[in-house]
């Protein structure tokens, strides 16, 4: 088997043209990871959507995932956060939780505000880096492309650099998982946030998803 972090190197060796290859499935192949059993640490890392903005106390998608699986899941989601925010916390969140997984769900802040793209991007593989650094697996969670303006709203999809990371650097992904709960107007609190049904919804799905990549048996 090819070591991924030679295979890592080489794909980031080849810049751009590979990302486009690797975003359109070329070569596409079944991400998953080990299993995280019972008990473990998981720590959610995210802005106000991790938080749980727009539901009550409890009811963000971290503690219901963790009522879900028997993990002790830390939310470490802080509204307004930027990658650059979020990246700026991570250290000192590895060093006292240590973690066997993160769910990496920041973004968001970054497209409505129209902060750099790229930044964003390097932000993001600097938080994996540091995450495989303290041995913890990582789970990408997909943020939707902003439309009309600067509102999330009806008609998402998935922003495309989050399936590009997830090839490039070989990290599993949850895809649509937002999308899909805020495009429906029962799911939201508001324009950009879940209610306590969308956050059970998402964290019925992101269940699957890790199911699905082998991060969580049964």
């Amino acid at each position: 088997m090819i070591d991924r972090r030679r295979a890592l190197h080489q794909l980031l060796a080849l810049g751009p043209a590979c990302l486009t290859l690797a975003s359109a499935g070329c070569g596409r192949a079944p991400l998953t990871g080990r299993p995280v059993p019972p008990g473990a640490t998981v720590l959610a890392l995210g802005d106000s959507l991790t938080a749980g903005a727009g539901a009550e106390a409890g009811e963000a998608y971290p503690e219901v995932l963790a009522s879900l699986t028997g993990w002790a899941v830390v939310n470490a989601g802080v509204g307004g956060d930027t990658s650059a925010q979020a990246l700026a916390r991570l250290p000192a969140l590895l060093e006292t939780h240590r973690p066997a997984l993160v769910l990496l769900g920041i973004g968001g802040n970054d497209l409505l505000r129209r902060l750099p793209e790229d930044q964003l991007r390097e932000n993001i593989r600097r938080m994996v880096a540091l995450c495989r650094a303290a041995d913890a697996q990582v789970l990408l969670i997909a943020v939707p492309r902003p439309t009309l303006g600067s509102r999330l709203t009806d008609s998402l999809d998935d922003h495309r650099l989050y399936g590009e990371l997830s090839e490039a650097l070989q990290v599993p992904l949850h895809r649509r998982g937002w999308s899909e709960v805020l495009q429906e107007p029962a799911l939201r609190a508001d324009a950009i946030h879940a209610n306590a049904q969308g956050y059970r919804r998402f964290a019925a799905g992101l269940l699957a998803t890790l199911r699905a990549a082998r991060l969580r048996d049964g």
